[in-house]
């Protein structure tokens, strides 16, 4: 192809290279593209349809690794792509194939999805996987293409909520989850962010009484080849391969415009908009994987090289590479994601996928390392929402309270503590005193506050709340790995019958332990989230790893919905809520005041304070914890009816607020008959 084929030319005049992507300012469009090692990089233009390459124009400007370029006259909507020259030499890391189509990893829109054809590889892919051989084939044609973004929106005086973290109550969904199978959301919009947004879901959001929506990764991922060769898909879509640009599939209108309106009206429903984001990784996969983007930009910066061996990725993220963000350009790029889905889009916060691998440095995870430092001093940034999933697979990955503030981090202590306690486990008592409390031992500690710990029961990955009570074991085998996939320490019980049953007896008992569950949650010191679908008991079938499962499995089945579940739901939140200042405190509760009496105490159902014996009774069940100076006693039953003698109160008289049992406790003569397997909270009356 003639490298001036069409009437486009760069006005030389007028590049700037101060912003990366792909700009209009309202007479044309300048393009800026970071490459360190690169000997020439071109612009491709392609027709509307994205099926022709109409104009490929070398950018005419290098300064400092960005090269760029300014097109009078370009318009948004304009699709385009590069082609990266530089040396194919994998053993020192470079993998420049101009014959690959690359995305811009600052696009702002994506049009289409990746065909997957043995062309998209910089290699010769064959059975030896020789990735030190060199394709010749164009891979445009089965690429998406960038879509240069009209920017323009009417925000009508949007801003971002901030709701305080003692406030907060996190809601983790998912796109197309979410609505899918909702009978009030339209056709049209189902599984896309106009969907999420509509007043079906949004009504149901605030009658919950949550304040964030919490959406598993938006930015336009991979469908990896393996998946769609089975019939399967990355539903999850941790597999992100532009960082600007949201999934295609999930805009109705084609437009990121629909992205900023679900922001819009999910603001003016009170509700924050949080991101799940994957700094840590792309989708190319490891260094067999497609060139896409990165990879064929340049591969040595963007991704950590195997220690003594650039010809390989090295990975701590179990997907074949890592990104490269103590890479200076790669640690920008990360920012600059992060502060236009803040300040373009208006987002009120991030979840990061993976974070320890973000805290890496030469000697390995380091609280105080180049990343944290960024978002620490950006003035966008540190204003945010930042919440950390504290583990990869590298040495040295799990960090769960390793996190330097403002970060707040998912704690599956609380998960596994909170499961395990309400099965039955023995020996609980300390390890679930702990998690009422916030997790003390993790968090308090370098200033934290008693918000860091983000408490959850479940989540989309592992078992559902009410898969913890209806299986012992996972059932992954619509996955298609013969069930080796997803964990097997579930510290789920399925109480007589595996999967679904018509034993009343047998449901009774998971109804009650799952409200019981949610009401521990709802009371327990920290941030709760729920898992979308859990306050209606929805099941997954016992598929606790239904990342490529966008079926019926994973989507929300709205018509099947407990309408029980969901009215305690909705009460126990309704209760933290009303009691935040006890149940949501910014400062640990422990011991003693400063002279002011004590915060804490626990309680043996005897009526006496719990004594160091007391917690090593691997056969005490049933305990009791006030909380001052608001004067509210929690009584936690994991066993059978417990008599509970309740302490002396100021007043000299208590009243039941909450009971999670169904059949509600019963107060006589300073004794609580507190039904088996039941939360029961009361106040002064």
């Amino acid at each position: 192809m003639s490298e001036t084929k069409g009437v486009y030319a760069f006005d030389t005049s007028r590049r700037r290279n101060s912003e990366l992507g792909a700009e209009y300012d309202g007479c044309g469009v300048n393009f800026a593209i970071f490459s360190e090692h690169a000997s020439k990089i071109e612009l491709c233009l392609f027709d509307l349809g994205g099926d022709s390459e109409t104009a490929r124009l070398a950018l005419p400007h290098d300064e400092g690794g960005i090269w760029s370029g300014y097109i009078p006259g370009l318009k948004p909507g304009q699709l385009y792509g590069y082609r990266v020259h530089g040396p194919y030499a994998p053993e020192a890391g470079h993998r420049f194939n101009p014959n690959k189509l690359l995305l811009d990893p600052y696009a702002k829109e994506i049009n289409g999805e990746i065909k997957w054809d043995d062309a998209l590889h910089g290699y010769i892919l064959r059975d030896d996987q020789d990735d030190l051989s060199f394709d010749p084939r164009d891979s445009a044609p089965f690429m998406p293409k960038c879509v240069v973004q009209d920017a323009d929106f009417d925000w009508d005086s949007d801003l971002a909520l901030d709701h305080d973290w003692a406030e907060t109550i996190f809601y983790e969904g998912h796109v197309r989850g979410l609505t899918m199978l909702h009978p009030d959301v339209d056709d049209s919009i189902k599984g896309t962010f106009a969907g999420v947004c509509d007043p079906a879901i949004l009504a149901h959001l605030q009658s919950l009484g949550v304040t964030a929506l919490e959406l598993l990764p938006i930015h336009a991922f991979t469908n990896d080849k393996h998946l769609v060769d089975k019939g399967l898909s990355n539903y999850w879509g941790y597999q992100t391969i532009s960082f600007f640009a949201p999934q295609p599939r999930y805009l109705s209108t084609g437009h990121i415009a629909e992205v900023k309106q679900m922001v819009k009206a999910c603001h003016k429903a009170g509700i924050e908009v949080i991101l799940d984001v994957v700094y840590n990784h792309t989708g190319e996969g490891s260094e067999l994987g497609p060139t896409l983007s990165f990879r064929g930009i340049d591969n040595a910066s963007y991704y950590v090289p195997a220690e003594g061996n650039a010809r390989h990725t090295h990975d701590d993220t179990g997907t074949g590479n890592t990104l490269n963000i103590k890479h200076p350009f790669v640690l920008r790029m990360v920012m600059d994601s992060l502060r236009f889905w803040v300040q373009a889009m208006h987002v009120d916060g991030f979840r990061f996928d993976l974070a320890s691998t973000l805290g890496r440095e030469a000697d390995g995870f380091d609280r105080e390392g180049g990343f944290f430092r960024a978002l620490l001093q950006d003035p966008v940034l540190s204003k945010v929402k930042l919440i950390a999933e504290p583990w990869d697979i590298g040495d040295q990955g799990y960090q769960v309270g390793g996190f330097p503030w403002p970060f707040r981090e998912w704690n599956d202590k609380f998960r596994d503590d909170t499961r395990a306690w309400w099965r039955g486990d023995p020996g609980m008592l300390p390890d679930l005193s702990q998690r009422l409390l916030g997790s003390p031992v993790q968090f308090d500690h370098s200033h934290r506050p008693a918000t860091s710990s983000i408490n959850f029961l479940s989540a989309h990955d592992g078992f559902t709340l009410r898969d913890t009570v209806s299986y012992a074991e996972k059932h992954n085998e619509a996955n298609g790995e013969g069930g080796a996939d997803g964990h097997s320490n579930n510290l789920s019980a399925n109480l007589g019958a595996e999967g679904d049953t018509d034993d009343t007896a047998i449901l009774d008992a998971r109804a009650r332990r799952m409200r019981a569950m949610m009401s521990t949650l709802m009371v327990s010191q920290g941030v709760p989230m729920i898992l979308a679908g859990d306050e209606i008991a929805n099941s997954q079938g016992g598929n606790n790893n239904a990342y490529c499962q966008d079926t019926g499995i994973s989507w929300i089945d709205w018509a099947a919905a407990d309408q029980t579940m969901l009215d305690h739901t909705r009460a126990a939140i309704a209760l933290r809520r009303e009691l935040a200042p006890a149940f949501a405190r910014h400062d640990f509760r422990m011991g003693e005041d400063a002279g002011a009496g004590p915060i804490v105490v626990w309680h043996h159902p005897e009526g006496r304070k719990m004594e160091e014996g007391d917690w090593q009774d691997a056969g005490l069940r049933c305990m009791g914890l006030a909380l001052f100076p608001k004067q509210i006693l929690i009584v936690i039953n994991s066993g059978g009816n417990c008599q509970f003698k309740l302490p002396a109160i100021d007043n000299g008289a208590w009243a039941l607020r909450h009971d999670s049992s169904g059949q509600p406790a019963t107060l006589q003569d300073g004794i609580l008959l507190v039904p088996h397997q039941s939360l029961v909270v009361l106040t002064p009356a």
